[in-house]
């Protein structure tokens, strides 16, 4: 009997599995498998489909070498195009289903702008959400524009609830850094932020800006990496274009 996952209650945090993947797990599980056997499945029907097109590129010198001494502007018979017009429009159909399937980011991340992002539901200090996002090969949020400090703030004014970002000044004072060791060179700084209060080195989002705030603060934390890639050809085909004996590129 599989053992069925039960989600657990956010005050406690499992260093072995990260808090996002808790929930739902029963329901993606099957999911899952599914996404997995579909994907499969087209694999196979797109490896099939490569396969006719290398034997028809293959037959086609034998076929303009027969009919030269005859038909010396025929270039392709009509019944072989039209063959390679249907396999191509099966490699297109595949290729936009393939992309609708993917997912480019694990599940309970978020996708912006090429990236993923997390959300946590527990609350650590500072340093410790820096390993916390290492740990699931990220990093602690790197605000990098405007249209990206919109998408963050959108989180916390759904939530309510302030979160660490990756900016520093604990190394030097007043030269604030992101943990990627860039410099800051855009800032959303709220009003009167900031002030340093207490020797305040970390710094957290708003809703209406940021805050700089004591390292060891227990406040949530978000993370940040890149997306995944998506499978399918790098553009679409034309019934006329030749394609590589080998496959997809």
């Amino acid at each position: 009997m599989a053992e069925m996952c039960v989600p657990k209650e956010p005050d406690g945090l499992d260093e072995a599995e990260p808090p996002f993947w808790r929930d739902g797990c029963l329901t993606q599980a099957p999911l899952l498998l599914m996404l997995l056997l579909i994907s499969l499945g087209l694999f196979m029907l797109m490896l099939i489909t490569l396969v006719q097109v290398s034997r028809i590129q293959q037959s086609l010198p034998r076929e303009m070498e027969h009919q030269g001494s005859c038909s010396p502007g025929v270039v392709l018979q009509e019944p072989m195009k039209s063959d390679l017009e249907e396999i191509h429009q099966q490699l297109a159909w595949m290729n936009d289903t393939l992309t609708g399937l993917c997912r480019p980011c694990p599940w309970n991340w978020d996708f912006f702008q090429g990236n993923c992002y997390a959300f946590s539901q527990t609350q650590r200090t500072w340093k410790s959400s820096v390993s916390a996002c290492q740990d699931m090969n990220a990093k602690l949020v790197v605000v990098n524009n405007a249209e990206e400090q919109k998408f963050l703030q959108f989180w916390n004014i759904r939530n309510d609830k302030p979160a660490w970002i990756g900016l520093t000044d604990h190394h030097n004072e007043g030269s604030w850094k992101w943990v990627d060791n860039s410099s800051l060179l855009l800032s959303f700084w709220k009003q009167g932020e900031p002030n340093n209060q207490g020797d305040e080195d970390c710094v957290e989002l708003y809703n209406d800006g940021w805050n700089d705030k004591k390292c060891n603060a227990e406040v949530f934390w978000i993370c940040e990496k890149p997306s995944g890639l998506c499978p399918g050809l790098r553009g679409p085909l034309s019934p006329t274009q030749p394609m590589p004996l080998d496959g997809p590129q």
